[in-house]
């Protein structure tokens, strides 16, 4: 079967040519000043014409190197050395090399023998060249696939120790809705977890690890500097998940979106750089790409509608452009989540009409035909231990989407899912909500770079969260706590407000236009390859 990894590049091919033909002269060089000094050093008759015999060699070589060099090559190419030929990439490789070189050999003395006395070479000059040429041909090839084994295992070492190195880490935000879900698999690999949040929503979310020998908590306010370098004390990465969520949420109050989503976060980072932490996992969001009927990716322009995804947008250009070899900025854009973890929500899509469908009977669904990327919450804390481990090289300032190509869907589809599982539900249309956003996107990126697959599907979430709902565990889905926007829209959570710097409102307002130069960088530089 054909196969790409047969066929190498042509200046590979290039490279590894001039290197044999070097090779071939150097052996005929080596073969002709060995007999040249030998003849020298032992035959009294040498001695005395040295001049005439040096020019006859150099003559020798003159005539032949070029011809044998040619014989040479064709013989290589047709024997696969340089489009990795079945025989040649077995583990025959030094053999098949070997006959390559003996077939050109003998192929260069018929000539020499039958066709023209100039091209001869004195007899032991033309044994030591073909033995010369054996060996070094043999030994360049077994040499580089060596070094790509000691290469490979010195690599793999490397990221390893790098894996040892990582092992406490700032969650910020673990009380949250990803966080509550990222906290348990962090302490289910041995990390050593040190968690600043405030709690907006209380502790319930991880109640139950709270007392986990690896976890530290520090019950503060993450936009507070002194907390931050308390907390960012003797860590090796941080996970940012800390923001006002949702674009309702952020809607509620701009001044204090833009102080804890914007301000903050280059606040944590510069913190985070200062203190030699090398890795910031920062949770971003797929509505960056707003209104747009194309399948996006990581290159794709930004068409921010909302100030979520402008604060997000603006947050993004902020931490790309502290990144360096040294600090490594990776970037997780979540499609719409869905499911339960340690915080239940019922303000997003799926969780919301399948607790409708549940206890109202009723799956309400506006317009139906904005598309969405969906991922279940468990997924999304999935990619960010994902991302945590990977090499350094491979999420150094770059953004990912976070999802999968088969949970793009529209609304109206969801709710048809959702009806066919819950069958005793009425599915109802009420027309457009005047929600514009409408994205798919393409994920291919971190499959493929990172290994990332989701685990759940979303008939799976929507049977979770029905399960939840049945059970009685849940008690009203409409509660204040179960949405980010009634909780914010409470007086009592939004108190102790701090003023906006002017370099934030000047970042946000750049962000505002899809026209924008700051978002059509964003959306065209995160990806190298």
């Amino acid at each position: 079967m054909f196969s790409w990894r047969s066929v190498r590049v042509p200046s590979e091919i290039a490279i590894r040519v001039v290197t044999d033909s070097l090779l071939i002269n150097a052996s005929i060089l080596v073969a002709l000043a060995c007999r040249f000094f030998y003849l020298v050093a032992f035959e009294v008759e040498t001695q005395q014409r040295f001049p005439q015999l040096f020019s006859t060699y150099v003559k020798c070589y003159r005539n032949s190197a070029g011809l044998l060099t040619l014989i040479c090559l064709l013989i290589f190419t047709l024997s696969g050395f340089y489009t990795y030929g079945r025989a040649y990439r077995g583990r025959y490789k030094a053999l098949v090399v070997a006959q390559a070189v003996s077939l050109s050999y003998l192929l260069f003395g018929f000539l020499q023998y039958f066709v023209s006395d100039a091209l001869a070479l004195p007899r032991g000059a033309w044994v030591l060249a073909w033995i010369t040429s054996m060996g070094v041909l043999i030994g360049a090839r077994v040499w580089s696939r060596l070094w790509r084994k000691v290469a490979g295992i010195e690599s793999r070492l490397s990221e390893q120790r790098e894996a040892q190195l990582t092992k406490k880490v700032l969650l910020i935000g673990g009380g949250g809705y990803i966080g509550s879900a990222v906290l348990p698999k962090l302490l289910a690999k041995d990390y050593q977890v040190r968690l600043l949040d405030r709690f907006f929503y209380g502790t319930e979310p991880i109640e139950g690890l709270l007392s986990h020998p690896n976890l530290e908590v520090i019950d503060a306010d993450f936009r507070q500097i002194d907390k931050v370098v308390e907390a960012m004390r003797g860590v090796d990465a941080v996970i940012h998940l800390g923001a006002i969520v949702g674009d309702p949420a952020c809607a509620l109050d701009h001044e204090l979106t833009i102080e804890i989503n914007l301000m903050a976060t280059r606040m944590i980072a510069e913190v985070a750089k200062a203190s030699n932490v090398h890795r910031f996992v920062f949770a971003s969001t797929c509505s960056v790409y707003g209104a747009n009927d194309e399948i996006l990716d990581e290159r794709s322009l930004l068409n921010p509608v909302s100030l979520y995804a402008r604060s997000k947008i603006a947050s993004e250009q902020v931490l790309m452009n502290m990144a360096n070899d040294s600090f490594a900025p990776s970037f997780l854009r979540f499609g719409t989540i869905y499911g339960l973890s340690g915080r239940a929500r019922f303000d997003l899509v799926v969780n919301l009409l399948t607790a409708k469908a549940v206890v109202d009977g009723e799956i309400t669904v506006s317009g139906g035909d904005q598309w969405r990327p969906f991922l279940h919450v468990d997924d999304a804390a999935l990619a960010v231990l994902k991302t945590l481990e990977a090499p350094f090289s491979l999420v150094n300032n770059q953004v990912f989407n976070v999802g999968s190509d088969r949970q793009n869907h529209t609304i109206q589809q969801v709710g048809e899912l959702i009806h066919r599982m819950i069958p005793t539900a009425q599915l109802i249309n009420t027309g457009s909500d005047g929600d514009c956003r409408n994205y798919r996107v393409n994920f291919s990126k971190i499959r493929n770079t990172l290994g990332f697959v989701p685990q759940w599907t979303l008939e799976q979430g929507v049977q979770q969260v029905a399960e939840m709902i049945k059970s009685g565990k849940i008690q009203d889905y409409r509660a204040n706590r179960y949405s980010n926007v009634k909780f914010l829209d409470d007086a009592n959570s939004t108190h102790d407000l701090r003023p906006t710097n002017g370099w934030a409102k000047e970042l946000m307002n750049e962000t505002e236009s899809a026209s924008a130069p700051l978002v059509q960088a964003v959306g065209a530089s995160y990806s190298r390859g």
